[in-house]
């Protein structure tokens, strides 16, 4: 396999940028003209003498802005630990450096959107879970790497990886567009075998190009019975109808669905592998949940739409990629999630495809009253399905003992908080005849009586709850004190509570901002090159800035009623009933009126987001 270079230093001249491969061996130089954004490849002779030079851990790309364009580069990294020899890093900081020299050919209405813009690229690269290896795909699970042809492996990193999980993918197209570099179409892949088309590119530009993913990766080594082995979880978020929480619900017109995460737990032993895979992605079908200033917007099914044609869609790609499915909707079946439930259920119906099952589980309601150990009825629900679909696993002489042949795609609102707790339920049970067939438990042994490992376990996968739920919703996950202890306490409902006061204010005040960063980040919305004002300059409404301020007057004209009494009670009770009904009749109008008052994207036109 063509392996990306592992080490870099960055010189910079007022004419160029030259990014040199420090690995051993390596003489090759990228050379990026910062005045014709010209990129060339030469050797360490091509290097002036006199350059800042600094080293760095890697490229993310390139973005243009209002400036012109940006080099994004990895200035810092954290070893998260060895995957089958590999080390796995995480990228911990980025530096983004213009070409231009100065900003002196900007207006100062260009100078504050270039600023603006830039501050949504840094928004994006501070959410933390940027990962990447030099020598190892992480955008493929065990089971497809394994069912690949010898060609495919010859490929580089850059080619062969899966387009859904390649989060700099459009940041890297200025550099896999350069004449060294032929076109190259992404891999479709599947469980059972992946395919690729001839192209050939050049390997040592490719060797620059480094695919970073995004969601978590925790690699921790284990003992049971004295027997040390690797454990590893692995979610991979989709860059393809990426988003935040309300802004982002359901499919697009290619059926992609938001907030799909693919989720692999692996199981490494004296050189035997083992993994698992689950999925979870928003409800899919067309459907929106604006944020209004209520603390839980009423969900809205779309009906100007084919749903069936982005349902079918999204179900064919994923009976290809993963085989047969089982979807596992955890939504409420009454109240404003009902119809989602409904529809649901129809559509699948609907389709009646033979690989397809669905099952319907109110979480809420079956595990009212901190009954959460009745989440047991829906794991021995699906069991026999488990035992059906299995999991991959190779002995250490690499001969294949089993393929997982389907999966559980699961589902809440969010595909956050219940998704998680379900889906670690069931990578328990699937780990547990793993390490039994492995020979590290023991017969009758259970994993949820080994406590040093239980502890490792619960708390991983409680992290990697929170790394979902920050990513898409902007805090840490809900419920996580039953993923870390197993039990649903009090003091987890308080915190639950607090992150649910969080998210309200971000999903209401903020999270415009953060859908456009993601969108400018991943190519869903490009900076023209022309001095053409931008979506950036579009200005609120006049009760944007007017109703609040009415609000705020009238209501602390109430309490200084209320604290400075007039002559007699019955002119302290006017005064206070005249502006608490204007803080009143002014609070229901800004509520009518919600969608006006929150921070909705500029970027992306709402016919794009529906």
């Amino acid at each position: 396999m063509a392996t990306a270079y592992e080490r870099y230093n960055l010189h910079t001249s007022p004419e160029k940028f030259f990014i040199e491969a420090c690995d051993d061996g390596a003489d090759a130089v990228l050379t990026i003209d910062r005045l014709s954004n010209e990129m060339t490849l030469t050797g360490r002779k091509g290097l002036p003498p006199s350059t800042v030079t600094r080293p760095i851990c890697g490229i993310m790309g390139t973005v243009r802005l209002v400036a012109g364009m940006y080099l994004i580069v990895i200035t810092r990294k954290r070893n998260v630990g060895s995957f089958l020899g590999h080390a796995v890093w995480k990228a911990v900081d980025f530096d983004v450096i213009s070409y231009k020299k100065t900003l002196l050919h900007l207006s100062e209405v260009q100078t504050q959107e270039n600023k603006t813009f830039l501050s949504m690229i840094n928004n994006v690269l501070m959410t933390d879970g940027f990962y990447f290896c030099t020598d190892y795909d992480l955008t493929h699970t065990l089971q497809r790497l394994a069912n690949t042809s010898p060609d495919f492996h010859e490929m580089s990193l850059l080619e062969r990886a899966d387009q859904r999980f390649v989060w700099n993918g459009n940041l890297l197209r200025e550099l896999s567009a350069q004449p060294e570099v032929t076109p190259v179409t992404w891999p479709v892949c599947s469980f059972s075998s992946c395919h690729h088309n001839d192209a050939t590119a050049s390997p040592q530009l490719h060797r620059f190009a480094l695919p970073v993913v995004h969601g978590f990766i925790v690699m921790k080594p284990c003992r049971i019975n004295g027997k040390i082995f690797e454990w590893i979880l692995i979610s991979r978020r989709s860059c393809f109808r990426a988003g935040v929480r309300y802004y982002v619900r359901g499919i697009d017109s290619e059926g992609h669905a938001a907030n799909f995460v693919e989720t692999e737990q692996i199981v490494l032993y004296e050189g035997a592998r083992a993994s698992f895979i689950q999925t979870r992605g928003s409800i899919p079908f067309y459907w929106s949940q604006r944020p209004n200033l209520k603390y839980k917007p009423k969900p809205v099914i779309t009906k100007t739409t084919n749903h069936m044609d982005g349902f079918q869609r999204h179900f064919d790609s994923q009976l290809l990629v993963y085989g047969k499915q089982t979807i596992l909707n955890l939504v409420n079946q009454k109240g404003s999630e009902k119809p989602l439930e409904q529809a649901f259920a129809k559509m699948v119906s609907d389709m009646d495809h033979a690989m397809l099952n669905y099952v319907a589980f109110d979480f809420h309601k079956e595990c009212s009253h901190m009954r959460w150990d009745r989440l047991q009825i829906l794991v021995d629900n699906v069991a026999e399905t488990q035992e059906q679909y299995s999991y991959f696993m190779v002995s250490p002489e690499g001969k294949p003992l089993a393929q997982q042949s389907g999966l559980f795609r699961s589902n809440c609102m969010d595909c956050l908080d219940r998704t998680n707790v379900i889906q670690s339920l069931l990578a328990r049970r699937s780990l547990q005849s793993q390490l039994q067939r492995m020979g590290v438990l023991n017969v009758g042994q259970r994993i949820e009586e080994q406590a040093e490992f239980e502890k490792i376990y619960r708390n991983a996968w409680a992290d990697n709850a929170n790394a979902c739920a920050v990513q898409y919703a902007g805090t840490g996950a809900l419920k996580t004190d039953f993923t870390r202890t197993g039990k649903r306490t009090r003091w987890g409902l308080l915190m639950d509570g607090w992150n649910s006061v969080i998210r309200y204010y971000k999903n209401n005040f903020s999270d415009g901002f953060r859908q456009d960063s993601i969108d400018l980040f991943l190519g869903n919305f490009a900076v023209d090159g022309s001095d053409a004002p931008t979506p950036l300059r579009v200005q609120k409404d006049w009760k944007f800035f007017t109703l609040p301020i009415i609000m705020l007057v009238a209501f602390s004209m109430c309490i200084i009623c209320l604290l400075m009494a007039g002559d007699t009670w019955t002119e302290t009770l006017a005064y206070v009933l005249f502006w608490g009904a204007a803080s009143a009749i002014t609070a229901t109008i800004i509520l009518f009126n919600g969608q006006d008052f929150v921070d909705a994207p500029k970027l992306v036109h709402k016919e794009k987001m529906d």
